[in-house]
C-alpha cells in the first residue's frame, strides 16, 4: 500500500460536506434547520424533499405523537425482552422491535393508506359525502378483512378520533396545494377513512372506535398527493 491511494469518494443527494458547510436537501444543516426545524418537519423533508406548510407539519407532528405510546405489542416485549438480557446493548434492542413490525402492528398504517388513497383517486375532488359513504362501503363490501378497520385494544381508541378532529381543522382545510376528495388533501382522507369505518362497523354490527393506525393512514398519505 501506498501513502498516495486516492480518498474514498462517497456521495449522497439527500446529503453532503465539505470542509465549512454540511447540506441537506440544499438547505444548509447549521444555518438553516437546527434550532429552526423540528424533528417531524425534518422527518417531512427527508421523505417528501420539500418542508412542509404549517398544517402539514401539525399533522404530520401529530401523528408521529399519537404513534410514540403504543402500548404492550409484540414488537414492544421483544425490544424489552431483548433489552433485559443484553442492557449495554440498547441498538439490539431498538432493532429487535423493528424487526418485529409488520401486516398486524404499525404495518397496517400503510395498508389503510393505499385503499384509502385509492378510493380517493376514484372519487376525485368534488366528491360530496354521499359519494364518499358509497365509496367506503364499496370497499368494505368488496374485502373480508383490511387493515386498521378495528383496534385489537379498545382502551386506547382515543387517538384515531383525536387525529381526524385535528385534520378537520380550518386550519387544515385551508391548505390546498394537493386538493383531494371535499377540500384539503387531510381532510379529504380523513373524510374517507371515517366513512370507510363506518361501513366496515354497519357491516360486521361492531359500535368499535376508528384506530390510530387507519387515521394515520388517512393523515400522511394525503400531503403530496
Amino acid at each position: 500500500m501506498t501513502d498516495n491511494a486516492p480518498a474514498l469518494d462517497v456521495r449522497s443527494d439527500i446529503c453532503w460536506s465539505d470542509e465549512t458547510s454540511v447540506t441537506v436537501l440544499g438547505r444548509d444543516l447549521c444555518a438553516d434547520l437546527i434550532g429552526k426545524v423540528d424533528l417531524g418537519s425534518f422527518a417531512f423533508l427527508l421523505l417528501t424533499e420539500r418542508m412542509p406548510s404549517d398544517a402539514e407539519a401539525t399533522l404530520f407532528n401529530a401523528a408521529l405523537v399519537s404513534l410514540v405510546e403504543h402500548g404492550i405489542t409484540p414488537n414492544a416485549l421483544a425490544t424489552w425482552l431483548t433489552y433485559l438480557g443484553a442492557p449495554e446493548s440498547l441498538q439490539s434492542a431498538v432493532a429487535a422491535g423493528l424487526l418485529g413490525l409488520g401486516s398486524r402492528f404499525v404495518g397496517t398504517i400503510e395498508g389503510s393508506a393505499q385503499y384509502l388513497a385509492a378510493g380517493a383517486d376514484a372519487l376525485g375532488p368534488d366528491a360530496d359525502d354521499a359519494a364518499v359513504a358509497a365509496e367506503a362501503t364499496r370497499i368494505v363490501e368488496g374485502f373480508r378483512s383490511r387493515p386498521a378497520a378495528q383496534h385489537h385494544r379498545r382502551d386506547r381508541w382515543q387517538r384515531g378520533p383525536a387525529g381526524c378532529r385535528l385534520a378537520d381543522r380550518p386550519r387544515a382545510r385551508r391548505h390546498r396545494p394537493h386538493r383531494r376528495a371535499g377540500g384539503s388533501p387531510a381532510r379529504g382522507a380523513g373524510r374517507a377513512h371515517g366513512q370507510h369505518h363506518l361501513a366496515h362497523h354497519r357491516r360486521l354490527r361492531n359500535p368499535a372506535p376508528a384506530p390510530v393506525t387507519g387515521a394515520t393512514g388517512a393523515i400522511v398519505s394525503a400531503p403530496g398527493r
